[in-house]
């Protein structure tokens, strides 16, 4: 599928406790992505029961969500170094297509 004047990529979205996000990061910059954005206070229900958004005091304990968005090219990358950090860390994350109109914002 195209979209007229819209460039494709792949988006990545990461759910991890507060103690990964440093890791998460690293595998973003390492891919070569420009950015991404950081979500605190993450709520929801998984394998590891629920997990309230906003602990007062903790913020290692909350979930939070990396988001970017990186060419097709940069994205088996991040994929394999999520598995690998997913290996023997809890966490999740989604890989999507979209559409982008400056790609140049993210590459």
């Amino acid at each position: 599928m195209t979209r007229p004047g819209l460039t494709r990529m792949t988006k990545i979205e990461v759910v991890v406790t507060g103690d990964d996000v440093a890791a998460v990061e690293g595998v973003f910059t390492a891919s070569g992505a420009s950015g991404y954005t950081v979500l605190s206070s993450v709520s929801g229900l998984g394998h590891g029961g629920f997990h309230q958004g906003s602990l007062h005091f903790n913020d290692r304990d909350t979930l939070r969500m990396i988001i970017g968005v990186v060419t097709d090219d940069n994205a088996e990358s991040v994929v394999s170094s999520l598995r690998k950090l997913f290996e023997t860390r809890p966490g999740v994350f989604f890989v999507t297509d979209t559409y982008v109109s400056r790609p140049e914002y993210f590459t």
